[in-house]
């Protein structure tokens, strides 16, 4: 069965204080996409171009999201498009949560590629080669490198299991 992945309401990611999303997250869980059951697969929590990183607000962001909902396991994955997130302290803090970051393979928007969680998300923007097969060689790419990148921090590896979600976005 195929899973979906949901993206979250912008009203939770678009707001000064992302510590004060709470009532927002909440909302966006009671709008019933539960219902999916063991369809839904990881919920995408997309920031827009002008938010910056902010360590504490960042992680209080993270902390409210709901790891388990009516005895529900949930997955989330968080798509930044600002550079200030190109940091350290930011992979960190994804990593402590276990929450990876999309892979936006787009002309203006950063490429984050660090693994902070049990499966891998892509987007994948560029291109207009009208072939499927080329964009899948980029996403096998992709997660070959990322196998090695785990292993040169000392990990043995990326589990054979580890999951790849793709999203192809405009014109291939």
């Amino acid at each position: 069965m195929a899973r979906r992945s949901r993206r979250a309401s912008r009203f939770a990611t678009n707001r000064r204080v992302l510590a004060e999303a709470g009532d927002s997250i909440k909302r966006f869980y009671d709008s019933g996409v539960l219902e999916l059951g063991d369809r839904l697969g990881p919920v995408l929590w997309q920031f827009a171009p002008t938010k910056k990183f902010d360590q504490a607000d960042f992680g209080k962001f993270l902390e409210l999201l709901p790891r388990k909902l009516e005895g529900r396991a949930l997955r989330h994955v968080v798509e930044v498009r600002n550079p200030s997130f190109r940091a350290p302290d930011f992979i960190a803090l994804l990593r402590r949560f276990e929450t990876p970051v999309v892979f936006a393979e787009h002309g203006t928007y950063p490429a984050i590629a660090d693994v902070a969680g049990d499966f891998l998300y892509a987007r994948l923007q560029k291109g207009n080669d009208g072939k499927t097969e080329k964009s899948s060689a980029r996403c096998l790419r992709l997660r070959d490198s990322r196998r090695q990148d785990t292993r040169s921090r000392g990990r043995d590896g990326i589990d054979p299991a580890f999951e790849i979600i793709a999203r192809w976005v405009g014109h291939f």
